[in-house]
């Protein structure tokens, strides 16, 4: 899929909330769309942009202990499987270590098991942490260590 991996801007984001169902199906994850995010981490909050329209984001940032954070990813539906998760990934990871994250960390509910299996295919571990998001709401979260610099990084090798 040809598609152009950039920063994404509020206007983006906006759009991807009109066609909400293109990427999410029949669940509702408007309200975990901040446009705050894209305002003051516009660095690591992307789009893949092909001659349709947006095909792909990610709304991620840098913690200050050094944690790229992923808080959204998602492609739309007829762009699923191509590989195209994984470039915005790896974009992300990026635009990360250049922010000094030494690791990537991100988290999906227990019932999610296409990002578990997405997730993993990437290389992170997988863990559930009871009461994550709160008394009774498990959630798993996912971690991966990035590689020192000039190193190669693969899925099940650790760095």
């Amino acid at each position: 899929m040809a598609a152009d991996i950039v920063p994404a801007r509020v206007t983006d984001i906006q759009q991807v909330l009109a066609d909400h169902s293109r990427y999410w199906g029949d669940r509702d994850l408007r309200s975990l769309h901040l446009l705050a995010l894209v305002q003051e981490f516009g660095s690591t909050c992307l789009v893949a942009r092909a001659e349709d329209g947006i095909v792909g984001y990610l709304v991620g940032f840098v913690t200050p202990d050094a944690t790229g954070y992923v808080h959204l990813i998602a492609t739309r539906d007829d762009a699923r499987g191509t590989g195209l998760g994984r470039r915005l990934y790896d974009a992300f990871t990026e635009a990360a270590r250049k922010q000094g994250a030494v690791r990537l960390k991100a988290i999906t509910s227990v019932t999610n098991t296409g990002s578990v299996a997405f997730h993993r295919g990437l290389g992170f571990e997988a863990r559930i942490v009871e009461d994550y998001n709160g008394p009774g709401q498990p959630m798993v979260v996912f971690t991966r260590q990035l590689p020192e610099p000039g190193q190669a990084w693969s899925p099940g090798r650790q760095a």
